[in-house]
């Protein structure tokens, strides 16, 4: 057991809160290990420290720098991936319940009350073993190219995921977001082609960040659409760089971008009241975001920020993982075809379950 996991050992068995978490294509994780159990929030938008903010409301949760001993430790990826044997059958009754509200949710849209709904469910898990070394480890090796987390608070729960989405990148003046959506699973074919329905979701996420952010930034710069893997799901990606007018607009750019249409629909409000209203549970920190705030760990360096959304992720709690999966609904959906989906999705969490 490596010193990162000692910490890690103590720092449960105390009931204290703790963070681990991996970049993308990075080989180290970062350890924030709280001398307190206090539940701090975001008040100003200038603290540093680690956020985790919901799907709904502004309680944004921040691990303040000034109150988190600091770990960071490398790890070599595995060249073999030991794979649990499981077998996960969804209840037909889950299946038709999902099929339902995708359909209530294609209604609303040919009814002109929005044009995208990003409709979700929650899956439960049971857990026989849970080691957390082993876990974590795992989904390091499984999914490098992630934002890889483990965030822990006696008063919040724990929550894992490891997340494909990028909402916000700032290097003093300079921004960075992406526009994120449709999904395919991987089957190693070259050529790749994503039918009108994909195209025309990922293009509401693309319309709707760059009308919304116009008025804070200048100088943008958007990439073309292109496909990238995640795991063994494919997705549509567009690349959204600009320079803020003023850093205090940090504040401003977050509530505009959370949630996007990637997590909730467009018109965003009118989604997010179908979703509230419809889903049947509580997102709690599914489709909330989560990331460096204000602050890069490793440098030290300020007027950083690096946030995710926390997309592919569970809630572990009783020895049961609470698994969030979800899909963007348009008025070309279908609903048998949007359950798969959330199949195809729900793997990223189960395959490093054991």
């Amino acid at each position: 057991m490596t010193d990162l996991f000692l910490k890690l050992k103590t720092h449960l068995e105390q009931n204290l809160p703790f963070v681990l978490f991996s970049k993308p294509g990075k080989r180290y994780v970062t350890g924030l290990f709280q001398q307190n159990d206090h539940l701090y929030f975001v008040e100003n938008f200038r603290e540093k420290g680690f956020v985790f903010a919901p799907f709904d409301g502004d309680d944004y949760i921040l691990f303040p720098e000034e109150h988190q001993q600091i770990i960071i430790e490398m790890f070599q990826l595995e060249k073999e991936i030991p794979k649990p044997n499981f077998f996960y059958e969804v209840e037909a009754q889950v299946k038709s319940d999902f099929e339902q509200l995708v359909q209530e949710g294609i209604d609303d849209i040919k009814t002109g009350h929005f044009q995208k709904v990003v409709l979700s469910r929650k899956e439960t898990v049971d857990l026989e073993h849970f080691d957390m070394e082993t876990i974590f480890t795992r989904m390091l090796n499984s999914y490098p190219s992630a934002f890889k987390y483990c965030f822990f608070h006696p008063k919040v729960g724990m929550w894992m995921g490891a997340t494909p989405e990028q909402l916000l990148k700032v290097r003093d003046f300079e921004m960075q977001t992406v526009a994120l959506a449709g999904t395919k699973v991987d089957k190693g074919k070259e050529n790749v082609v994503w039918k009108s329905k994909e195209l025309k979701e990922q293009q509401f996420v693309t319309d709707f960040i760059l009308e919304n952010l116009k008025n804070y930034v200048s100088e943008e710069v958007v990439s073309s659409p292109y496909t990238v893997q995640a795991g063994s799901l494919l997705h549509i990606k567009t690349d959204i760089s600009a320079k803020l007018n003023d850093k205090a607009d940090l504040k401003s750019v977050l509530k505009i971008l959370h949630p996007t249409p990637a997590v909730c629909g467009y018109p965003k409000a009118a989604a997010k009241d179908f979703i509230l209203k419809n889903e049947g549970y509580d997102r709690e920190f599914y489709a909330g975001f989560l990331g460096e705030f204000n602050i890069n760990f490793v440098t030290g360096k300020s007027d950083y920020s690096d946030i995710y959304v926390n997309l592919r992720c569970m809630k572990i709690e009783n020895r049961k993982a609470n698994l969030f999966i979800g899909c963007g609904i348009t008025e070309d959906s279908v609903p048998e075809k949007e359950f798969l989906e959330t199949v195809n999705k729900s793997m990223t969490m189960k395959k490093i379950l054991n």
